[in-house]
């Protein structure tokens, strides 16, 4: 067997550091949903379910998550067609003007999510959208754009083209072609992007902050504006359940990813 060297021996020990750094927030808060005490305490002096009990039978916390759901649902079904669409039409442009649509898509991966959030509110305070359910749709459309566009050009990058030539030389024009020979080849990386949209959107904070208001507000203005006002570990519950499902969802994204 071959022995490490101590440069790789390094890289390990810096890689399951960063792993404990970035798993060790959720080993906390996990037995705090669970703690039976009033007040955020770790460890818990013992386990108890009343939090998540609370939680459903408050129907703030309810409404919240309804909004949070429909949100992410309607997002998933504007940002994927739209993603597809400008993923397919960047792989088979040679357009030089293609590379900026595909830069202007990628946006608000890079731009700060602050800076994002200010500018999406001075434009919906013009046009009336702030505390609206339409106003967090296009939003959040906006910033699960990019995952769409990304996942989708991966898909199409191991495609054969010429398979969609063959079908539109057969006489398919190249809508019918799309959806007959190349959409059912790329619909796991298709998948995969309108997961990772909804997840997204769940868990979007920033933007959720500056825009919503009222009746429409997600779990997650919901749960900072808990914070501010009381603590208790109602928060650590919501923060299990969104991660558990969060975390789920991207392991159906990565086996749909591997089946493919």
């Amino acid at each position: 067997m071959k022995a490490l060297s101590p440069a790789r021996i390094t890289l390990i020990i810096a890689c399951a550091l960063v792993l404990i750094y970035l798993i060790l927030p959720v080993l906390i808060i996990v037995p705090i949903s669970f703690s039976s005490a009033r007040f955020l305490t770790f460890p818990p002096p013992s386990l108890s379910l009343r939090w998540y009990q609370q939680y459903f039978s408050n129907p703030a916390w309810m409404q919240a998550t309804q909004v949070t759901l429909t949100v992410a649902a309607f997002t998933v079904l504007i940002a994927t067609p739209l993603g597809v669409a400008a993923a397919y039409a960047i792989s088979q442009s040679k357009l030089r003007i293609m590379r900026f649509v595909h830069i202007a898509l990628l946006l608000p991966l890079v731009v700060p999510i602050i800076i994002t959030a200010v500018g999406i509110f001075f434009v919906y305070v013009r046009v009336g959208l702030v505390a609206t359910m339409p106003g967090l749709v296009l939003a959040n459309v906006m910033l699960g754009l990019p995952y769409v566009v990304i996942s989708v050009l991966a898909g199409l990058q191991s495609f054969d083209p010429a398979q969609e030539m063959v079908a539109r030389s057969l006489g398919m024009n190249r809508l019918r072609s799309f959806f007959a020979v190349t959409l059912p080849q790329i619909k796991s990386s298709v998948a995969a992007g309108g997961i990772f949209a909804f997840i997204s959107a769940m868990d979007e904070t920033i933007v959720a902050l500056f825009i919503s208001g009222g009746q429409y507000q997600p779990l997650t203005k919901r749960m900072f504006t808990a914070l501010r006002d009381e603590i208790d570990p109602t928060i650590a519950a919501i923060s299990t359940l969104m991660t558990a499902a969060s975390f789920m969802l991207v392991l159906l994204a990565s086996a749909r990813r591997k089946n493919a």
